[in-house]
């Protein structure tokens, strides 16, 4: 099959397909700094209209609040890529959707951007699902190698999103 994205990717996106479908789960996506790429590997599985309830890319802190209700307080204490703003995009993106589970990315892909608290690779995610204490909501941050270029953390991210979307 001819795809747009690697191997790596839509493996796992079908995976992701695959075993969603199985379980009769629908997922939504929340997507910063991968800009839909989440969605658009999902998307490129034959099937996926059974699984994808639908994607928001709120690349801004404005869409991050007008699209999924996260706090403009949260945003301005804590920064848009921190665990509490991830933790808000998935409770949002589930609150927005008819989805059973929820995936939330925000990071800082570079070149630019970082900080020394916040360094050029550093990526929060967020898994939510529907019906659950929303004090359970589960969120990480993970720091991918920052010598690697601005596609590849981005392609490193969408790996450790679909993971996520496992069952």
């Amino acid at each position: 099959m001819t795809s747009l994205f690697p191997a790596s990717l839509t493996d796992l996106a079908a995976r992701v397909v695959a075993e969603n479908a199985a379980a009769g789960r629908k997922v939504v996506l929340a997507e910063s700094c991968t800009g839909g790429l989440v969605c658009a590997a999902i998307t490129e599985i034959p099937g996926s209209s059974e699984v994808l309830e639908r994607g928001f890319v709120t690349y801004s802190n404005e869409a991050k609040i007008e699209s999924l209700g996260v706090s403009a307080e949260l945003i301005d204490t804590f920064g848009a890529v921190s665990v509490a703003v991830a933790w808000g995009m998935a409770r949002g993106a589930l609150q927005h959707s008819d989805a059973d589970v929820a995936v939330a990315i925000t990071g800082i892909a570079g070149p630019g951007g970082g900080s020394e608290t916040k360094p050029v690779g550093t990526v929060v995610f967020a898994c939510a699902l529907r019906g659950q204490n929303e004090n359970d909501i589960s969120a990480e941050q993970k720091n991918f190698d920052p010598s690697l270029s601005r596609s590849e953390i981005r392609q490193e991210a969408a790996l450790a999103a679909l993971e996520l979307l496992l069952p």
